[in-house]
């Protein structure tokens, strides 16, 4: 297929609107968040601008061309956590950045999260007729957790868990049996009760400490209250900007003030938001995530292909998760996790990871299958 086999009208010119509107949104809220620091917020426009490029770019090169690459897309992804392994930048004792001569900082388990959606678009597809073997599942399962394990080596288990949540999500839309999602629940109910059991006794080896707290701070919120403090603050920040808010650069008796919240432009910049725009602005903000998972999702049911469904879906559920984690650990709804609200929190790495799988989307919207009617 060449660039000119495009139906152009299918574009989803929709979903730029909808992401380039989180995006102004975001940089507003990111000056305010960081005391108004250039430096930041105008990486975060370059981010812009670069990320709409590449998803620009992207959105016009058959994506068949970049699964067909999977294997080393996957390469590249467990070659780029074993580097941050050895040779990442430790920051507030995590090690999860590359520092890269005339590039700067970096994540790379950002971009493995649209790598992983990449791989699994191919291997699935390809997998079609077997892919409620046993050894088909059994494979896949292997490929996930190697990659898991080396973000939660990080650690990250946040974007250890996102990953798992994706590919369940691509799993089940590439035709996994009821059989094993039943047998699936069956064993998690109860494996999940012994979990939060042995949590309360100290008896789970491979959480970190201040990870069994958080979760124990969610389902004993008294006995572990000073591991809500974040969260609380959130809440109270969130309820206090009431139906309009307070302004954007609200300072005085701001939760920004006094360290009452810890990263307000990435983790907690939804406690920023409804402080600051209130009700509305948090509302507009939830709009516009569900309308851009929607168009993922109505691209998915119209691309020609299994591999590309699978993109459409991988990236739904994606942003879903992501965005829906975010907002529930602002609002208390979910333990205390870090990670970044798409297109909206600062972080160059998350916004360009983002925009390649949008691109890649939009892509495999321009490709429909065609129609009998």
């Amino acid at each position: 297929m060449t660039l000119f086999d495009y139906h152009f009208k299918n574009y989803n010119y929709r979903l730029i609107v909808y992401i380039l509107t989180l995006n102004i949104l975001g940089v507003l809220v990111i000056n305010s968040a960081t005391g108004q620091d250039s430096a930041l917020v105008n990486k975060q426009i370059l981010g812009i601008g670069v990320g709409l490029i590449i998803a620009v770019f992207l959105s016009l090169l058959d994506y068949h061309k970049i699964t067909s690459m999977a294997t080393l897309v996957y390469i590249a992804c467990v070659v780029g956590l074993l580097a941050v392994l050895f040779f990442g930048e430790n920051v507030n004792n995590a090690t999860r950045w590359l520092k890269l001569p005339g590039i700067g900082q970096i994540q790379p388990s950002e971009f493995v999260k649209v790598g992983l959606i990449v791989f699994f678009s191919w291997f699935f597809n390809k997998k079609q007729e077997k892919l409620n073997y046993l050894t088909t599942l059994l494979l896949a399962g292997t490929l996930l957790l190697v990659v898991f394990g080396l973000i939660y080596e990080e650690p990250d288990l946040s974007t250890g868990l996102v990953i798992i949540f994706v590919f369940t999500c691509m799993l089940f839309a590439a035709g996994l049996s009821y059989r094993w999602i039943w047998g699936g629940l069956a064993v998690m109910v109860p494996v999940g009760t012994l979990f939060i059991y042995l949590l309360q006794y100290d008896r789970v080896p491979f959480l970190k400490g201040y990870q069994a707290r958080r979760i124990l701070a969610f389902f004993f919120k008294e006995k572990y209250a000073e591991a809500n403090l974040q969260q609380d603050n959130s809440i109270m920040a969130i309820g206090s900007g009431m139906l309009h808010g307070k302004g954007l650069n609200y300072t005085a008796n701001s939760v920004k003030n006094g360290n009452f919240l810890s990263e307000e432009q990435t983790d907690f910049i939804f406690a920023v938001i409804g402080e600051e725009l209130g009700f509305v602005g948090c509302t507009m903000v939830i709009i516009m995530i569900a309308l851009i998972v929607f168009e993922c999702l109505i691209m998915a049911a119209k691309a020609k292909d299994m591999a590309g469904r699978l993109l459409c879906v991988g990236m739904a559920a994606l942003l879903a998760f992501q965005s829906f984690s975010n907002i529930a650990v602002a609002t208390g709804v979910f333990p205390n996790t870090g990670l970044p609200l798409p297109f909206i929190s600062y972080g160059v790495s998350s916004l360009l990871s983002m925009y390649i799988g949008i691109g890649l989307t939009l892509n495999a919207g321009l490709q429909r299958k065609i129609s009998n009617y």
